[in-house]
């Protein structure tokens, strides 16, 4: 029997993680790389757009883990610890994550992964405490002069479609008043 043949019978020909039914694809579980039905999980293009890049990750699709974490599969069992540790930052992740039981293979191969420990990765929060995620909008909550620059950012002051720091969670990137500028995380509260 083919794989995927294999992994459509296994998943009812749906996303092992979010259930749906359209744009299915295998998925690899690394770093076990050898493939193979044990190795694989049969996932939806948005699941993968969201594994794959963790700027697109969108909390609440992922509230589907709630069921899709008692999976006996070990690869989607995987799947769903990495990304909840991802989302760990919001509290209902972390709530799931404390009810996920791995045992001791499954643990290590989800904590093996090329993107390196996930609990190691750093996290940007507003003033407030709210994770902030790529291509947010934020607003300045003080005037900050701005060096280099000879103006003043206004407190009040939209920020839209942020960018990280991947080395320091204390700041973000940001245009104001036509110039590209770094600013602290402790300066701004995320817009809705």
């Amino acid at each position: 029997m083919s794989l995927i043949k294999s992994l459509q019978d296994r998943s009812e020909s749906r996303c092992e993680l979010c259930t749906s039914a359209e744009d299915l694809n295998i998925h690899t579980v690394s770093p076990k790389n050898e493939g193979g039905v044990d190795h694989s999980a049969y996932i939806c293009a948005t699941c993968e757009a969201q594994i794959q890049n963790p700027e697109l990750t969108d909390q609440n699709h992922w509230r589907c883990l709630n069921d899709s974490m008692w999976s006996q599969v070990p690869a989607v069992q995987v799947l769903a610890w990495r990304m909840l540790t991802r989302l760990k930052p919001h509290g209902w992740s972390a709530d799931l994550l404390d009810m996920l039981f791995l045992d001791e293979e499954t643990l290590s191969w989800a904590k093996d992964s090329e993107e390196g420990n996930e609990e190691d990765k750093i996290v940007h929060v507003d003033s407030n405490g709210v994770v902030l995620q790529a291509g947010d909008s934020v607003v300045l909550i003080k005037d900050l002069n701005v060096k280099g620059a000879n103006f003043i950012a206004k407190r009040g002051t939209a920020v839209r479609r942020i960018s990280l720091d991947r080395d320091n969670a204390n700041h973000i990137e940001g245009r104001v008043n036509g110039q590209h500028i770094v600013i602290l995380t402790q300066y701004v509260k995320k817009s809705k």
